[in-house]
């Protein structure tokens, strides 16, 4: 080897293991050891090493969990040493199946335990290359977005943050409408105050107005005792009003009032109350059409829409579908199938066709089902939920598909070579002038040139 890699060997060493480390030694390894699980652990923690020996006796055997806990989070591969008569037992052979690259029975193979451990170091390396050629993006306001439409909506939040006046949300269901909801508050000069969300759609129709409004004790049957409604709860801060569409009209008219004239009268009260509340609304349906249809009121409307944020489904941001599905990787790593390290190209690919109805909520979903349930190291098709939907596609024309292709090819090598533009126009075969005019064409804005990378996580 080149450089010198570390080696971990865990587990107790009796002479025969001894004999293995000054032989690895000698071979170029620079090997640290740990006797207990508590100490691997602390090594792993105090510096970086590239593959690990497990010595499976007395202590490694009677606490199998915590050599898979051990095992799984070190991100490298491991061999396993054991005597020949513990492969009797079944829970250990499943447990060597599942975490191990290899095992030697002792007495050990010293050179096929050098050459297996050579390429244990190779692919930790590869890993760590691919992992560092990946810039994820850093979550801005909880959400994760590349594309200009994404940054669109970030810079809108941030403006209309700064404002007291009422914030419209649009977006279908799954979009991220109450992050973004959030965002406006906890950037605006309310931050510490209350930030009040009521989902209009959840509540039954005869309980809305006393949620919003409140009621005093005795207004009707059951009404035991004062109730503080949402919108005086939110005093001084943020009330966020979702599906807002889902409000009956008589109940319009009372939040039209209190928009208009900044007070609320409990149910059962004869005082008004005076309430300083910012409102935030959301909705997944198009409230205009619903304006049209008489369905909501046109003042309400207006009230409501001083300010707007749109937020885009997911499959109008294709470029985002495998960066966002890498970001929840990595964000919910410690809920993974122990064997699980990524996703195949072919699961990649097949979640940038998909539809998304459900959008981010949806894609989250099927990511952590697969990363649970998936008995591979690459997340497939079949582990998603995706391969049957995959077949019903709807019928393209040759134009879009070569669109499509072209697309695809573009995105290829501009992550292969880090959205430097005169490499890929190269790889491609076609001038730098018409590699941007077709990174026009399909959207690939140079602005966003970083955004782009999609490889891993």
């Amino acid at each position: 080897m080149e450089n010198k890699a570390r080696l971990l060997m865990v587990g107790t060493l009796g002479s025969g293991q001894q004999r293995l480390i000054q032989r690895m030694t000698d071979k170029g390894w620079n090997v640290s050891t740990a006797g207990t699980l508590a100490q691997a652990e602390s090594r792993l923690v105090e510096g970086e090493h590239e593959a690990g020996i497990f010595c499976l006796h007395d202590s490694g055997i009677s606490d199998l969990k915590r050599v898979e806990r051990l095992v799984v989070r070190s991100d490298m591969e491991w061999m396993a040493l054991l005597g020949e008569p513990e492969l009797d037992d079944p829970l250990l052979c499943r447990t060597l199946g599942d975490l191990f690259m290899a095992y030697q029975p002792e007495p050990v193979d010293i050179d096929q335990i050098d050459c297996l451990m050579q390429h244990a170091v190779v692919m930790k390396r590869l890993r760590s290359e691919a992992a560092a050629s990946v810039v994820l993006p850093r979550a801005e306001f909880g959400m994760v977005g590349t594309v200009p439409a994404m940054h669109k909506v970030f810079e809108t939040i941030r403006r209309v943050a700064l404002v007291d006046a009422p914030v419209f949300i649009s977006g279908e269901s799954g979009t991220g409408k109450e992050l973004a909801a959030r965002a406006i508050h906890e950037r605006s000069p309310r931050a510490s105050a209350p930030f009040i969300t009521v989902n209009c759609g959840a509540l039954p129709g005869s309980l809305i107005q006393s949620e919003l409004f409140g009621h005093e004790k005795g207004a009707f049957t059951g009404a035991s005792q004062q109730k503080i409604g949402q919108i005086e709860a939110a005093a001084g801060g943020t009330l966020f009003l979702d599906e807002i569409g889902d409000l009956p009209l008589e109940l319009q008219v009372n939040l039209l009032r209190f928009l208009e004239e900044k007070t609320i009268q409990r149910i059962g009260a004869l005082d008004e109350i005076h309430v300083d509340v910012r409102v935030l609304s959301a909705t997944h349906i198009d409230l205009e059409k619903a304006v049209e249809k008489g369905r909501f009121r046109e003042d309400l409307f207006h009230r409501l829409n001083v300010l707007r944020v749109n937020i885009p489904p997911l499959r109008e941001r294709q470029e985002d579908i495998e960066i966002l599905a890498r970001y929840f990787f990595n964000k919910f790593i410690e809920e993974k199938s122990m064997k699980v390290r990524g996703f195949s190209l072919e699961a990649l690919a097949l979640m940038r066709q998909y539809h998304w109805p459900g959008n981010i909520r949806e894609l989250i979903n099927r990511v952590r089902r697969a990363m649970v349930m998936c008995e591979q190291r690459l997340v497939k098709p079949t582990d998603l939920g995706l391969e049957r939907r995959a077949s019903i596609r709807h019928a393209i024309t040759l134009e879009e598909a070569r669109n499509c292709a072209d697309k695809e090819a573009l995105i290829g090598a501009l992550n292969r070579h880090k959205h430097k533009v005169k490499k890929a126009a190269d790889e491609l075969g076609v001038s730098r002038v018409t590699l941007y005019r077709l990174m026009e064409k399909h959207q690939l804005g140079r602005k966003n040139e970083q955004a782009i990378s999609l490889s891993a996580t």
